[in-house]
């Protein structure tokens, strides 16, 4: 293990730029995986990393001993000065461990096959995160994200996501219209309004393409105009909408639920 004291260190200013800047994690082609769960989750899937970096007080904890003893041949690990780590931490309490990895570079699929979850401009890091690990819990494989979408690998949407772009294939700029064109199940979209079926009346055991649109303008025109279907949650109390990715959660365990019946 290497001992780094200084912030002149390259690695430690990699590490700050890349938990701090946008700007950089795509110029690097690099983000950075904080906490022992996202780090176990990584190694679990088989991802390379880049670099192990350890607080002093985290050097303490048997989760992160266990994690840094699995580290793979040529990633650097370091150990730094709690204060100097809490300077590089993108997060208000540090967990005393993170990983930086090489951003995966997925090209979007040609074709689409089974159930799979499309993002048309969600934007806000925790709902994107938040729908990620709902599908890959509810065990959709794929997620498809348009160019308008927050960035699937920042550090926020990795947190929130919990290990889910482990255990999904996360496809990111993808030309929704042109890959729905080719879908041959159902498209679903939630909406309200006469012809919008209630949920629990719809029969959700075939495959679907679960379509959901930005926080504010909901599904853009284009792929709303190739939705085959239109779903609507049933909302007997006060509220006229639920958050994005809380509807996500409803209508794929309701899928999980017919499938299991």
């Amino acid at each position: 293990m290497i001992p780094l004291s200084s912030r002149d260190n390259p690695l430690v200013k990699r590490a700050r730029a890349l938990a701090h800047s946008a700007r950089d994690r795509r110029k690097l082609g690099q983000t950075v995986l904080d906490g022992a769960h996202l780090i176990g989750a990584a190694l679990d899937a088989g991802m390379a990393l880049d670099a192990l970096l350890v607080s002093e007080r985290g050097q303490g904890s048997e989760e992160h001993r266990a994690l840094l003893a699995r580290a793979p041949a040529g990633c650097t690990v370091a150990c730094l000065p709690d204060a100097l780590f809490a300077q590089i931490s993108a997060v208000d309490a540090p967990s005393g461990l993170m990983a930086l990895i090489d951003t995966p570079a997925v090209a979007p699929p040609q074709a689409l096959t089974g159930s799979v979850l499309v993002l048309d401009g969600v934007q806000d890091s925790g709902n994107l995160g938040a729908l990620l690990r709902t599908a890959a819990a509810a065990g959709i494989r794929s997620a498809l994200l348009s160019p308008e979408c927050a960035n699937a690998w920042s550090p926020r949407v990795l947190r929130a996501a919990m290990g889910a772009h482990f255990a999904l294939s996360v496809f990111e700029g993808c030309d929704l219209v042109a890959l729905l064109r080719a879908y041959r199940d159902a498209i679903i979209v939630t909406a309200l309004g006469d012809d919008a079926t209630p949920l629990f009346d719809a029969d959700l055991r075939t495959d679907v393409a679960w379509v959901f649109g930005a926080e504010g303008g909901g599904v853009s025109a284009p792929v709303q105009a190739l939705a085959t279907r239109r779903v609507q949650i049933p909302m007997p109390g006060a509220m006229e909408s639920l958050n994005v990715a809380a509807a996500a959660a409803v209508c794929l365990f309701e899928q999980v639920r017919q499938r299991q019946r």
